[in-house]
């Protein structure tokens, strides 16, 4: 096997287990949350219906309007990395990146409306908006690349947006995570309190290791990296 057919086969690797990663979040973890009202949700213990059910209806518009939103961008956002998609069929292409772009407008808007609500409290308002204003800007100044026909700008900005995207599965993976930690550490272990610290944590942890796995990739393939102003 030469170096350029091992290269390839990692990159169908990871693309095909992201992609999995992703679909599963959006069949399991949004799809779940259009099954019936939060108050039918909340008795079945499903994510945060119990949190959002005695919230204002703005609040919970809003909350079925991220769900929404950001699902579509999740499952959406492998596609614009399939090379075969971008060869063969530029136009579709096309239409899915006006798709997801305008889905991450919505949900990081949609997003940052329910931030300040948050069972997180303060750390989730921090995190989450952060998160939400971050969605908002790597997606326009992708946006803004593409339409001055910089590709290399446009690509670097749609990993970085993705991996923003990418944080509704790893803050999945991180809470059990964070939740297990006390009892590995020999700890007293009680689960309302292990799951509020662990949920304490997730708002920074969902998404800052994900930019930091992005910059990585940047600059391994070579496309603008982003500098701190001298």
């Amino acid at each position: 096997m030469t170096l350029a057919t091992a290269v390839r086969t990692r990159s169908r690797v990871g693309w095909t287990f992201v992609t999995l990663l992703a679909l599963s979040i959006v069949a399991f973890g949004a799809i779940p949350y259009f099954t019936g009202s939060l108050d039918e949700l909340a008795a079945q213990d499903v994510g945060l219906a119990a949190d959002y059910a005695v919230k204002p209806l703005p609040v919970q518009v809003a909350l079925y309007t991220h769900i929404a939103a950001a699902a579509l961008a999740l499952a959406l956002g492998p596609f614009q990395f399939w090379r075969g998609l971008r060869d063969r069929m530029p136009r579709v292409h096309r239409i899915t990146g006006r798709t997801y772009l305008i889905a991450v407008a919505i949900g990081g808007i949609a997003g940052l409306a329910i931030a300040p609500f948050s069972p997180a409290g303060w750390v989730g308002l921090f995190g989450f908006g952060a998160l939400g204003v971050l969605w908002l800007i790597t997606g326009w100044r992708a946006y803004r690349s593409i339409r001055r026909r910089d590709i290399a700008s446009h690509q670097a900005w749609m990993i970085r947006n993705y991996a923003l995207t990418f944080a509704a599965v790893t803050l999945r993976i991180w809470l059990p995570l964070m939740l297990l930690t006390p009892l590995w550490l020999g700890m007293p272990w009680e689960f309302d309190s292990a799951f509020a610290n662990a949920y304490a944590a997730v708002p920074f942890l969902a998404w800052l290791p994900n930019l930091l796995v992005a910059e990585w990739l940047i600059r391994r393939r070579g496309l603008p990296s982003y500098r701190l102003p001298a």
